[in-house]
């Protein structure tokens, strides 16, 4: 019997394929491809991907793990995951994009998401979907992309334009064009499905002036989505397996009863509770989401999303120079006896859950004639343990229970120094599984349910997780926060009214 799963793991930063062996119940990785994504910042506040791109890259890394795997007769199955909410608008006919994606972290419909809200229009929208208004959401990038693009709306009412999240792009290339598909939980970041039903709402669709004919059916989680293109790897194998990031994550650590939750800390950082199998509509501005859609039995979930995580590390590197390599942080970090007095507040593209500040802009205070490198270094590691932090205090404040373990995933997680302050900060036992690649993981047990190889995603026992225990005194933790706090509160002081592009 053909044992191994295909996930495709189509990030922010990059696009990977990684080949699952699935053997009672367990699944082990034996070969893998990765190839990194060019970002495009056309203005400030705006990113794009190229979609074609991202494509190639798929197809790229797919065929060299089917080959270093031992070839496609050992497959079962594709599997699904991606980064949620980036748009994508491309010909029906073609297949050919018609504009650069825009990712889920650009702000250019800030005022398209401030203006709605101002009409009193965020109940209505967060009671149907669990989402507030915030540029982050698809269903604004949808509205901008066919206003952008000369002719799109009138060719969208003729059935010649398509849009959809990546799934939806890589779907249809992976079929050739003849499957038009979304999983239930990329739907759930759009704006515009009802979180209940699970279907597109009409009334969403009329409000966000997306036109429902454009989108792609909504199918559950491991369901079988048409099998690809026998051209493309020598054989059509079925894909069977989809899920957004965050939510195939949240089944790749098999946090699948109501309690449990995970934090993926990657380009942002993203937590997930498990709250059953009725959605939860956040008081505090947590997010309403599907966990999962499998077989007709949903999990939902409240989610907080931290825009800017391993993407200040990236800043640091890349932007102005302050380390050579993202590893070095954690050295320089623990050289400091302490932050010095200095805070970052990562808000590159705004400030996610629970400040929901489109126009906050990063900024770092505290700064005195003793401060150096090393304090930036330490302040951007520190800001996840505080965003953590106002996640946790919000989805306490929602009536969750407290969490005595909080699972982890994501490169940022190799930095014992971050994970250790983040237990700190936040009085919460820390796990780290010993295998990281959570998201790719979970889209291959998708698959491999759809497929038949397994017949619940209950996962099997692996190898033991690294833990962090608190350790900070209790004052200690409430002197720093207080720093964070009134950090914060300078960001948004600070943050411009209103962002011209």
């Amino acid at each position: 019997m053909n044992r191994l799963i295909l996930a495709i793991d189509q990030g922010t930063t990059s696009t990977r394929a990684i080949a699952f062996e699935c053997a009672d119940g367990r699944f082990s990785p034996v070969a893998v491809s990765q190839i990194e994504l060019e970002q495009h910042f056309p203005a400030s506040g705006w990113v794009e991907h190229d979609a074609a791109e991202i494509w190639t890259a798929t197809l790229q890394t797919c065929r060299e793990v089917v080959r270093k795997a031992g070839g496609v007769g050992r497959f079962a199955a594709i599997g699904i995951t991606n980064q949620r909410e980036t748009s994508v608008i491309w010909d029906a006919a073609t297949g050919r994009p018609l504009h650069r994606a825009i990712v889920w972290q650009d702000r250019r419909t800030a005022d398209v998401a401030a203006r709605l809200a101002a009409q009193g229009l965020e109940t209505k929208v967060q009671a149907a979907t669990g989402l507030i208004l915030d540029p982050y959401f698809s269903a604004t990038k949808f509205a901008w992309l066919l206003d952008a693009v000369p002719g799109a709306r009138e060719r969208a009412a003729k059935g010649e334009v398509r849009l959809g999240t990546i799934d939806s792009w890589l779907i249809w290339n992976l079929t050739g064009g003849r499957s038009h598909v979304t999983d239930a939980t990329n739907a759930s970041r759009t704006s515009l499905m009802d979180l209940k039903t699970r279907q597109w709402r009409p009334d969403l669709c009329d409000l966000f002036n997306v036109p429902q004919n454009a989108l792609p059916d909504i199918r559950g989680c491991a369901d079988h989505l048409r099998d690809c293109d026998a051209s493309l790897f020598g054989r059509a194998l079925p894909i069977h397996g989809s899920a957004g990031d965050q939510q195939a994550a949240l089944v790749g650590h098999g946090a699948l009863n109501a309690g449990d939750a995970k934090i993926t800390y990657g380009t942002g950082a993203f937590l997930v509770a498990n709250v059953g199998d009725q959605p939860v509509v956040s008081t505090r501005r947590l997010l309403g989401t599907l966990g999962y859609d499998v077989r007709g039995t949903a999990a939902y979930a409240l989610e907080g999303s931290i825009f800017s995580a391993g993407s200040a590390i990236q800043w640091l590197r890349d932007g102005v120079g302050l380390i050579s390599e993202s590893r070095h942080s954690e050295a320089m970090a623990q050289g400091l006896k302490d932050n010095g007095g200095v805070y970052l507040v990562p808000g590159f593209t705004g400030l996610g859950a629970p400040w929901w500040n489109p126009e906050a802009r990063g900024t770092v205070v505290g700064l005195t004639r003793d401060s150096g490198p090393a304090h930036f270094v330490r302040a951007a590691l520190e800001a996840l343990a505080y965003q953590t932090r106002d996640l946790l205090d919000a989805l306490y404040a929602d009536g969750a229970p407290r969490l005595g373990r909080l699972k982890v995933d994501g490169g940022v997680t190799a930095n014992a120094f971050a994970m250790q302050f983040v237990a700190d900060i936040c009085e919460v036992e820390v796990e780290r599984p010993a295998f990281q690649e959570m998201t790719a993981l979970g889209a291959a047990r998708l698959a491999a349910l759809g497929c038949g190889l397994i017949d619940d995603l209950q996962p099997v026992a692996a190898e033991a997780p690294a833990v962090w225990t608190p350790r900070m005194t209790a004052p200690e933790r409430e002197r720093l926060l207080a720093g964070w706090r009134r950090a914060v509160k300078a960001a948004i002081v600070a943050a411009p009214e209103t962002e011209a592009p």
